[in-house]
């Protein structure tokens, strides 16, 4: 994945990226801190697309990998699982959405 500053002074990212999503059901609350700990096992940084939606009965986070392949072999992954299961979060419903055509985020927002 090539970066690069964009024009604007913020990061560009070229390349195909597809995005998915993963909802994990609960207590919003409750699921944040579980969610942060797994953010910390796998680094912001390294993240091409990611966003945390609180949601009225849980979690649903997007991220985006460079190819569907690769997303759903992380996803499906025994790390992954192992992961979310050591931050105490429930097992996500992991659904596949597409590839981005445009991501533009103005600012950026950290936990």
């Amino acid at each position: 994945m090539a970066s690069d500053e964009h024009d604007t002074g913020g990061p560009a990212v070229s390349g195909p990226l597809y995005l998915g999503a993963l909802h994990f059901d609960g207590d919003p609350g409750e699921l944040l801190p579980a969610y942060r700990r797994l953010l910390e096992r796998f680094g912001i940084d390294a993240l091409d697309v990611h966003l945390c939606i609180s949601r009225e009965n849980g979690l649903t986070v997007f991220d985006a990998c460079p190819a569907k392949a690769i997303y759903e072999e992380f996803t499906g992954s025994d790390t992954f699982r192992e992961a979310v299961d050591a931050a105490g979060l429930p097992a996500p419903r992991i659904e596949g959405l597409g590839d981005v055509r445009v991501a533009h985020l103005r600012r950026e927002v950290r936990p």
